[in-house]
């Protein structure tokens, strides 16, 4: 384990059997970012192709083990477990929510819809899903044109003897400045395109985390967080999943991850209740 690093830019890493814990993270997140890559390092060892796979949740609940499919053990429901992990998750990392992401999302709607309805005011047909022949024929021969591909351009004028150079700057905020003559309804839809632009980057990035989040791998790490952080709070999201992790833990399928759970434990109880024997210290 190294933790003079930055890790990749994250709070901790696991990769090859190595695992980093940045040198920037804060005190009190120490513990549970190491105990998220040690899930890894373990899951790793269950499943040895996880990090290209992203993992599964049957192997990491030893989902076909006759021994828990038994009539003492009901058939494991992986699509519960799934919904319980994603409530941890949830409860863990508030950013797997994406609230900012989404909050963005809605302005972005807001602002195409309002574009939408000046552009209507003088083309009451107008559909974003068809073609704009009026703005299209127009703006052929305007350097707005480049607008609808970026919200920023700059000229460079050529200069006598190439001494002194013109730059023409124009964007999108200054499109009535830099370009009187076009009628309102084209640079709301010069606007407009900009803003789809951005609602597809914003929806991609959306879908992109909502895909890191859902990883079994990272699902089964954030349980071990979970665990640490408020074992009472997590139990009560994952009664099933944590039921059975706790089941499993106790025979030795997580190899060392029960040696570190009782290392951090303050109960050493014998229980038919598996959770209360690890229920950490600082709980």
């Amino acid at each position: 384990m190294y933790t003079n690093t930055k890790a990749r830019g994250h709070q901790g890493f696991f990769l090859n059997n190595r695992i980093d814990i940045s040198k920037n993270t804060k005190e009190d997140r120490v513990v549970p970012t190491l105990l998220h890559e040690f899930a890894h390092f373990i899951h790793n060892k269950i499943e040895p192709n996880m990090a290209k796979t992203g993992g599964s949740l049957f192997v990491l609940f030893n989902a076909d083990d006759k021994l828990f499919n038994s009539s003492t053990y009901p058939l494991f429901d992986l699509s519960t477990t799934k919904k319980e992990l994603m409530l941890v998750t949830h409860f863990v990392d508030e950013n797997s929510l994406c609230h900012r992401l989404h909050v963005h999302k809605d302005q972005i709607k807001k602002k195409i819809k309002s574009l939408e309805e000046i552009i209507k005011q003088d083309y009451p047909e107008f559909m974003r899903s068809k073609k704009f022949k009026e703005f299209d024929k127009y703006i052929k021969k305007s350097k707005a044109r480049y607008l609808l591909r970026y919200d920023r351009i700059k000229f460079v004028a050529p200069s006598l003897l190439g001494l002194f150079k013109k730059f023409e700057v124009y964007t999108i905020d200054n499109l009535e400045k830099d370009f009187p003559e076009i009628p309102p309804a084209f640079c709301a839809y010069i606007r407009l395109k900009s803003a789809q632009k951005k609602q597809a980057r914003n929806s991609k990035r959306i879908n992109h985390l909502n895909k890191y989040y859902s990883k079994p791998t990272e699902l089964f790490a954030r349980l071990i967080e979970g665990l640490y952080l408020d074992p009472i709070k997590t139990q009560s999201l994952a009664p099933n999943a944590t039921k059975r992790f706790f089941e499993l833990l106790e025979i030795g399928y997580y190899y060392e991850l029960k040696d570190v759970f009782q290392l951090l434990s303050g109960l050493k109880i014998e229980t038919t209740d598996l959770s209360s024997k690890y229920f950490f210290a600082h709980s």
